[in-house]
C-alpha cells in the first residue's frame, strides 16, 4: 500500500538524518551505551541541524513548521539504526508544546532561542517516588512568597529523562491543596533554572533499557523559582498537563511502531546470513511465517500511527484516539520484537545485537505517558463503559 503521510521534504530529510546518523552517531554509540548518556556537546550537533527549531517559530530563531513530521522521520532513522540521540526527544516533544501553550512573549523571548541552538535543554518533572499514574496525588509544593517575587520549591522527582543533561525543567508542584471535590486542583507548572541553589540531580538511574538516555532522580530544597518563571496560571496545571498527554502519547506510539519495523529489519537480516544444518534460517518455513506475520502487524501498526500523526498535526487528536494508539502500537512492538528475538536464538540475549538492545528499551512503552491498563481506562470511558 502507498503511503502518503510523508513528502519530498520529509524524504530529503530523512536521508539527512540517515547521513548524520551514520557520520556521527553508529561510530561512536557503543562508547555512550557503555556510559549510559550521549555527551552534552552531542545536543550542540543536533542543534546545527535544526533539529530542535523545526516548530519553533521563526522569530525565535526556529523554522516555523507547524508539524510532529519531521519527528516522526527521526523516530524511524534512529530506531533502523538501533541508536539513541539521548534525552533529546524529551526537549522537542515533551518541553516545547508547554512553552507552546502557556509561555507569555516574554518568556518565549528568554526560552526559545537558547530552546533552538541547544544552550538549554530542557526536560519534565512529573512523576514522583510516590507518585506515577496518579499524578493528582504530587506532595511537591512551591509557596509563593509574601512579597509575591518568588515561589520556594520543595521536593522530589523521578525517573525524569533527560534529567542529567537537562538546563531547564518543567517542574509540577502544588500550589494549593486539593479542593474535595476536586483533588487534581492545585498544581502549578514552573521553568526551573537547574543551575538555582537547593535544585540537586540525584542517582542517575540504572534502567532496564534506554541505557543512551540519561534519566535521573531530582531533589529540590527551598530551591526560589521567581515568579516570571510560573508557566500559565497557578493552580491549573494539572488541565496543561492533560492537554498535552496526547502528543506525547503519539510520540510513545510513533516509536514504537519504528521499533517493531525496526526488529523486522534485523531479524530478515540476521535469517538471511545465519546458516543452522546447512542452510540459512530463513529458508525454514516457520522463520518465513513468523517474519510474515511479524510484517503484517507492523503494516497495521504503521496505519495507525501515520492516522494519529495526521490527526495530531491536524490538532484533531483526542485522548482517547491518542491512548488507542499507543495501547495497540506498543503492544505490537512488544509481540513483534519478542518474535524476532527469538529468531536470533541465543545471539539475540547478546547486548551487542541490536535486537537484544530493542526488546530491552521496548518494554518501558508499556509503562511511561501511562501504562497500558491506563489507557484501557480512558478508550473505555470514551465509549461510556
Amino acid at each position: 500500500m502507498r503511503r502518503t503521510v510523508f513528502n519530498e521534504d520529509h524524504e530529503a530529510f530523512r536521508e539527512t538524518i540517515r547521513a548524520f546518523i551514520e557520520a556521527e552517531v553508529v561510530p561512536v554509540h557503543d562508547d555512550w551505551y557503555a556510559a549510559g548518556q550521549v555527551p552534552r556537546d552531542f545536543y550542540y550537533k543536533l542543534a546545527e541541524l535544526g533539529i530542535f527549531g523545526i516548530r519553533v517559530p521563526e522569530e525565535y530563531g526556529g523554522a516555523g513548521v507547524d508539524s510532529h513530521k519531521f519527528e516522526a522521520v527521526m523516530y524511524e532513522e534512529t530506531a533502523r539504526a538501533g541508536v539513541s540521540f539521548g534525552g533529546s526527544g524529551v526537549h522537542v516533544l515533551l518541553g516545547l508544546p508547554y512553552i507552546q501553550m502557556l509561555a507569555t512573549d516574554e518568556q518565549k523571548r528568554r526560552y526559545l532561542p537558547k530552546f533552538v541552538t541547544g544552550e538549554e535543554m530542557w526536560a519534565l518533572a512529573m512523576t514522583e517516588p510516590g507518585t506515577g499514574s496518579d499524578l493528582a496525588g504530587m506532595k511537591t509544593t512551591a509557596k509563593r512568597s509574601a512579597d509575591g517575587s518568588h515561589y520556594v520549591l520543595n521536593g522530589a522527582k523521578t525517573f525524569i529523562t533527560g534529567g542529567v543533561h537537562a538546563d531547564r525543567v518543567i517542574v509540577c508542584a502544588r500550589t494549593s491543596p486539593p479542593r474535595e471535590d476536586d483533588r487534581r486542583f492545585g498544581i502549578s507548572l514552573f521553568a526551573v533554572d537547574t543551575t538555582s541553589e537547593g535544585y540537586s540531580v540525584g542517582r542517575k538511574l540504572d534502567k532496564l533499557g534506554l541505557k543512551v538516555s540519561d534519566t535521573a532522580e531530582l531533589a529540590f530544597t527551598d530551591v526560589k523559582v521567581p515568579a516570571e518563571d510560573l508557566l500559565g496560571e497557578e493552580n491549573a496545571g494539572f488541565s496543561y498537563l492533560g492537554r498535552n498527554l496526547p502528543s506525547e502519547r503519539w510520540g510513545i506510539a510513533f516509536g514504537a511502531y519504528a521499533q517493531a519495523k525496526a526488529a523486522v529489519r534485523f531479524a530478515q537480516q540476521y535469517v538471511q546470513e545465519r546458516t543452522v544444518f546447512g542452510k540459512p534460517v530463513a529458508a525454514f518455513q516457520n522463520t518465513k511465517f513468523e517474519l510474515a506475520a511479524c510484517q503484517a502487524e507492523v503494516d497495521a501498526a504503521e496505519a495507525v500511527a501515520d492516522r494519529a500523526l495526521e490527526a495530531l498535526d491536524a490538532g484533531e487528536l483526542t485522548p482517547a484516539e491518542a491512548a488507542s494508539a499507543k495501547l495497540f502500537c506498543t503492544e505490537v512492538a512488544h509481540r513483534v520484537i519478542d518474535r524476532c528475538l527469538q529468531l536470533h536464538g541465543g545471539y539475540g540475549f547478546m547486548n551487542e545485537y541490536p535486537i537484544a538492545r530493542l526488546y530491552a528499551d521496548n518494554r518501558v512503552n508499556r509503562i511511561y505517558g501511562g501504562t497500558s491498563e491506563v489507557m484501557k481506562s480512558i478508550i473505555a470511558k470514551s465509549m461510556g463503559l
